[in-house]
């Protein structure tokens, strides 16, 4: 089965085993000459399943039994991972939401509450807040600026949207009884960056990605969030980081 999909600028070729794979992309489907082609095999998704289950065994959870048309969708978006350093482009773990045309990152170990805490964005500013992506997002560096693009790829709820907008800043979210904010330096905020960035296989496209890591750090903020999970958290938030 055979699509073409426009993902961060680039017309993909995607050709996969199961439809599913598709109607995932579905919003981003384009027409145009693929500048990349993904091609998936059942080794992939064998690959995927391996590697969820060594991910449950890590964290005492019983395997989950995920289908083979829900493990090609992970296969697909590793590919264009593993490719997308060569276009100045790496994957991030993380909740964007943008705001009067800036986007705020929200990043944190899972289950700390990155995308309750944009939810809650989205309830304090209504319709001026929007969901780039609330999962795993693509970001480009050039030279001074910084975009954050959403992708198909954007989390069990699937809120995001097909836009491409300039990142503002970072905010490393963290629990507390207490709301309280601190603009960090990037040192201090460079091994989540790590953490949250997808490293890819090849040395090359690794070492590519690490230095776009060391750009972004260079033209955004940063910033370090104790939060509880009621809108007076997001009030403070948004009021300190928006400058």
């Amino acid at each position: 089965m055979k699509g073409t999909y426009k993902i961060a600028d680039k017309i993909i070729e995607i050709i996969s085993l199961h439809e599913k794979v598709h109607q995932y992309c579905k919003e981003y489907r384009c027409e145009g000459k693929p500048e990349i082609t993904i091609v998936t095999s059942q080794a992939d998704i064998d690959y995927e399943r391996k590697r969820s289950a060594k991910t449950d065994a890590a964290e005492g959870r019983a395997p989950l039994k995920s289908p083979d048309d829900y493990l090609e969708e992970l296969a697909v978006y590793r590919k264009i991972a593993e490719i997308m350093p060569e276009y100045d482009t790496f994957l991030f773990h993380g909740s964007a939401v943008a705001v009067d045309g800036q986007t705020y990152l929200f990043t944190a170990k899972s289950g700390t509450g990155k995308s309750t805490h944009t939810r809650l964005w989205r309830r304090l500013l209504g319709d001026r807040a929007v969901m780039v992506n609330d999962d795993k997002p693509l970001i480009r560096v050039n030279d001074g600026s910084v975009t954050i693009f959403g992708t198909p790829y954007n989390g069990k709820h699937r809120l995001g949207t097909n836009v491409a907008l300039p990142l503002k800043a970072v905010c490393i979210l963290e629990r507390s009884k207490e709301n309280h904010i601190s603009m960090i330096t990037k040192a201090e905020a460079y091994n989540m960056l790590l953490q949250q960035s997808y490293r890819p296989s090849d040395s090359s496209a690794l070492a590519k990605t690490l230095m776009l890591i060391d750009k972004m750090a260079d033209n955004v903020d940063f910033w370090r969030l104790g939060c509880n999970m009621d809108i007076s958290a997001a009030e403070l938030s948004y009021n300190k980081m928006k400058g």
